[in-house]
């Protein structure tokens, strides 16, 4: 839970083109979820081997995802990582995908150090 509440304090900050919204799965409708998850934008809930090393317990309190205004910047919360940075879009332009995720991974540094 507390990692979401840093995640979602840090990500807010976010300007440009990475600006977004995060979205705590708690509280989220079913019908929302299973959109998400349907346009591959939300993780699902683990399968036998995280549920197994109890990589799942308490879903889906502490959990999330942001995503910016484009859905071309996504960064999932406390899925089997803490954090996991997307950046993607249509089309085969490596570079401008490339591009934003060294820009979300610097301005988030910025804001929360990495280990």
């Amino acid at each position: 839970k507390e990692m979401e509440e840093k995640v979602s304090t840090t990500l807010s900050g976010l300007e440009g083109e990475l600006k977004g919204t995060f979205y705590p799965l708690t509280g989220m409708s079913k019908e929302t979820q299973q959109q998400l998850i349907d346009d591959h934008f939300l993780f699902k809930e683990g399968d036998r081997f995280l549920q197994a090393a109890n990589a799942c317990r308490f879903w889906p309190s502490g959990r999330g995802i942001y995503h910016n205004e484009n859905k071309t910047f996504l960064v999932w919360c406390n899925e089997e990582d803490h954090l996991r940075l997307i950046s993607m879009q249509m089309g085969g332009d490596l570079k401008q995908i490339y591009k934003r995720l060294v820009t979300a991974v610097n301005d988030i540094e910025k804001r929360i150090p990495f280990s």
